[in-house]
């Protein structure tokens, strides 16, 4: 399971790290602002009906990848608020999201004491998976905490995208209570550091360029 590791008997599995996204007023915006930072090209991604969203998409090997997302202009006003809380997003670009999959949603929603939504059934193309999204589209700690979702079919898209040479090296999760936000949050990957800060996810990667930033 990668980086993952059993909690003790009764209670869910550890999460493992699935996928990074990245925000923007516009899909090309958000980009352009991805394939500015790491020198290299996204591939198509699709549109999620139920969030009236759309998104590109990059490999990073060992079963991650990266989104670029954003609203999709075609799509009129929801009865509910958009994921990741695009509905007030503003301003440049930026890294705003990170997501965590489970082998039991569920369970894992159950175990956590915070408000990270209900799981919501959602597809694309021939993609079905299941996300934790709350009814405000506003993640705990101020987006800082993760998304949590399940895949319900294989292969997914880490599996199925090119690889762009580019590999995670560190994820930097930054917010005032790091230390409780660490606590919270059921996943042991050296990977992912919490330091104390204004709110904000800045990512390091490998890349054919050499190592670059994305935040």
């Amino acid at each position: 399971m990668g980086f993952a590791e059993a909690r003790i008997e009764g209670e869910s599995q550890m999460l493992e790290l699935d996928h990074l996204a990245v925000a923007g007023e516009s899909l090309e915006a958000a980009v352009a602002h991805v394939e500015d930072a790491l020198g290299v090209k996204m591939l198509p991604g699709g549109q999620h009906a139920r969030y009236g969203t759309h998104n590109q998409l990059l490999g990073l090997g060992d079963g991650l990848y990266l989104e670029a997302i954003a609203t999709d202009p075609s799509v009129g006003s929801l009865p509910h608020a958009r994921w990741f809380d695009l509905d007030r997003f503003e301003g440049s670009p930026r890294l705003g999201n990170w997501i965590c999959r489970s082998d039991d949603l569920e369970a894992d929603v159950a175990s956590i004491p915070l408000d990270v939504g209900l799981p919501v059934a959602l597809t694309r193309g021939d993609l079905r998976w299941r996300m934790a999204v709350p009814d405000s589209g506003v993640l705990p700690y101020g987006d800082c905490f993760p998304a949590l979702m399940q895949w319900d079919v294989s292969p997914t898209p880490a599996s199925l995208l090119a690889g762009s040479g580019c590999t995670l090296l560190r994820l930097e999760v930054a917010h005032p209570d790091a230390g409780d936000l660490q606590a919270a949050v059921p996943l042991i990957d050296p990977r992912i550091v919490y330091v104390e800060g204004t709110t904000a996810l800045r990512a390091s990667f490998d890349t054919p360029h050499g190592k670059r930033v994305l935040q």
